[in-house]
């Protein structure tokens, strides 16, 4: 009998060396964050430019990315984002996510998103803008650092300890944090642990104030940060009796009807 290590040695390596060029330059310019050229491109992937041209012909004929026509750069569309949402475990989710999002920011007059984690990163999955004039906007699909964001840390310290650390080894930047850094990263997750929330002014976003909360629990097998962004013009503890109450409702209601809170 074959060990499932045996197994996979056996399988036949098959190579598809354009395929492979084309997630090499989708999987560059997500990790890059910022809009490349075909030489920048050629040159983080170590690749002559003309060895990427015909394969970024067709991810933007494909609408995977677009090209800007002053400056020649390559960015990412929101056309994975859409391929995975249309088959995405957070489908239920999003879908009954709605109409209690549109509540909390008619009750508190602030924007809110979801986010979730997926594969070390931070991603919005939705949001509902406040009816008032001044309001922040973030964009679906947006993908943000975990440990600089409140939605991020506060996925993370609802983790149990094995995926704590298969997601920290996902992020580069965690790989880059001293023992001081990263036990105070520690003490923060516990603090966040053991309020239920996360508050603290946006490290992204000048100005801004953040506090999420969890929709569903620390057991569940699918979690989402409900946050408030909201623009800091009040004190903080008027800022919270404002918000908690609302927020938690919300991810209450959210998490019972998607049938992920125990």
């Amino acid at each position: 009998m074959h060990s499932s290590n045996d197994v996979l040695s056996l399988q036949p390596s098959y190579h598809v060396p354009a395929l492979e060029k084309g997630l090499d330059i989708l999987e560059c310019l997500a990790a890059k964050g910022v809009p490349l050229t075909q030489t920048q491109l050629a040159r983080e992937l170590e690749k002559g430019p003309s060895e990427l041209f015909r394969m970024l012909t067709c991810l933007e004929r494909r609408s995977y990315i677009r090209r800007d026509p002053v400056s020649g750069a390559y960015s990412l569309t929101l056309r994975l984002f859409e391929l995975s949402h249309t088959h995405s475990p957070f489908q239920e989710l999003l879908r009954v996510a709605t109409q209690p999002m549109r509540k909390l920011t008619e009750a508190v007059r602030e924007s809110c998103h979801l986010s979730v984690l997926e594969r070390g990163k931070l991603v919005v999955l939705a949001q509902e803008e406040s009816p008032s004039r001044l309001r922040l906007s973030v964009e679906i699909g947006g993908i943000f650092p975990l440990l600089h964001t409140a939605s991020g840390r506060l996925l993370l310290a609802n983790l149990d300890p094995q995926k704590l650390q298969e997601t920290y080894q996902l992020d580069e930047e965690y790989e880059t944090l001293s023992e001081t850094e990263r036990t105070a990263l520690e003490e923060r997750l516990t603090l966040i642990r053991t309020r239920g929330y996360e508050d603290a002014e946006s490290e992204t976003t000048e100005g801004v104030h953040d506090v999420a909360i969890l929709v569903g629990s620390p057991t569940s097998n699918v979690q989402a940060a409900l946050a408030i962004a909201s623009i800091s013009r009040r004190k903080h503890e008027a800022f919270l009796a404002d918000m908690l109450p609302a927020l938690r409702q919300c991810a209450e209601e959210i998490g019972r009807t998607a049938g992920i809170t125990i």
